[in-house]
């Protein structure tokens, strides 16, 4: 008997006859033998309902507030999924974080578990029962309801899972499981069967929305196997696991892309040791997170300092600029809210050469101009124009093969 901890999503439980199919695919993994604890999120376009109607009444909603609100999505997909299983005679009990004992920090809107009870999840499971739990919530020091960003109840799953030590958690969408990258936009992207935890978290933070950040962090620092399926279908779907876990190791193993970016530069910065982490300090206390960085030296002896950052953010770090800017006698701060990240993942970059000029040359065979780069042992991130995006994927998805079995492109470099 495993015990495995299975979540969906919001399109996964959108609707009264997707909750029959999510109580149908539970009880097929009950009669499995297995114990099971599911992890449910609000249904489809839920939470943004909530979000419409706080804005409709406050300028700003109290963040406190918020999270006692947007908790109730969660809560409403925890009740329904328990009665469609206990209707099917499959005993189910329901709980929010609360109750269970998911312990949280006291940010709210974004709140990080500190601490996950076990102890009536346990009682519930040898009585038989399925657990459903409310995802995207729990509790602070203080009594009150947090809630843990977007993607939460993926953090919720794994953290569950943690706590058990069980023996899988099963993330259910409406993808297959990971792939090369957006079958959307690519057609002809392969569903990987392995992910590495390093590869996955990389493409979390570059742009993939399968998975939450911090639900890989967390798994990986468990050593807890994850497995994405599809809530629709059948299938084995991708499991996230450690590197040495993978027979198959690719050179590549997807591209990952973001297209709302912006990029920054405060050009004819006097040169004077110190001035990058001024300039730096100036946007970190505006709690704006810096993703790129590019500097050169001018013929003036003055540097062109450029960064790129989440294009929301943007008008922010404008603002946080000027001031600093004038201050120190820089000569003027451009920007360009116009562009796209691309980014190629793969461990197999570690032992390989010649996979940087691979890519350069498909993009710049399509007359891609490159604006900055950005290199770590496994990636390969590039900013282009926002227009010239999809050709850019298109191109290197295809320079590289990956619509084919890992063995084929990996012949083409040298070890």
């Amino acid at each position: 008997m495993a015990l495995i901890v299975q979540k969906y999503g919001g399109s996964s439980v959108g609707s009264l006859d997707r909750m029959h199919h999510v109580a149908n695919k539970v009880i097929q993994a009950k009669e499995q033998g297995h114990e099971v604890v599911v992890v449910v999120s609000a249904m489809y376009g839920e939470t943004d309902r909530l979000i419409r109607l706080a804005n409709a009444l406050s300028t700003q909603p109290d963040s406190r507030e918020l999270d006692a609100l947007l908790s109730t999505g969660e809560q409403v997909s925890m009740a329904l999924l328990s009665m469609a299983l206990n209707d099917k005679r499959y005993p189910a009990r329901s709980f929010t974080g609360s109750q269970i004992g998911i312990h949280t920090d006291s940010i709210h809107n974004n709140a990080r578990i500190l601490e996950v009870k076990t102890e009536i999840i346990t009682r519930e499971l040898k009585k038989g029962h399925v657990v459903v739990i409310a995802g995207f919530q729990g509790i602070n020091e203080h009594g009150d309801i947090t809630t843990l960003g977007r993607g939460g109840s993926d953090t919720t799953a794994v953290a569950i899972a943690a706590a058990l030590k069980a023996d899988e958690c099963q993330i259910y969408t409406d993808v297959d499981g990971i792939y090369t990258t957006d079958p959307h936009l690519i057609p002809e992207a392969r569903l990987l069967s392995h992910i590495s935890f390093e590869e996955m978290l990389e493409m979390t933070s570059l742009g993939a929305k399968v998975l939450q950040m911090r639900s890989v962090e967390l798994a990986s620092k468990h050593s807890l196997p994850v497995r994405v399926l599809s809530s629709f279908s059948d299938g084995t779907g991708t499991l996230v696991t450690f590197e040495d876990k993978i027979m198959d190791k690719r050179l590549v193993s997807g591209i990952a892309f973001s297209r709302e970016e912006a990029i920054i530069s405060i050009s004819g910065v006097p040169k004077q040791i110190g001035m990058e982490g001024r300039i730096l300090a100036k946007i970190g206390h505006a709690n704006i997170e810096v993703d790129m960085i590019a500097q050169n030296t001018t013929a003036q002896d003055t540097i062109d300092f450029t960064f790129t950052v989440q294009r929301r953010e943007y008008p922010k770090v404008l603002k946080a600029l000027e001031e600093f800017a004038t201050d120190v006698g820089a000569i003027a701060i451009k920007t360009n809210a116009k562009v796209a990240k691309l980014s190629l993942i793969g461990i197999g970059m570690r032992s390989h050469t010649g996979v940087a000029s691979t890519m350069f040359k498909a993009l710049g065979d399509e007359g891609i101009p490159i604006q900055m780069i950005t290199t770590s042992e496994i990636k390969i991130s590039v900013v282009v124009d926002e227009t010239q995006l999809e050709r850019g994927v298109r191109a290197v998805h295809q320079a590289f093969e990956l619509d084919k079995e890992p063995a084929a492109m990996q012949k083409l470099f040298v070890e």
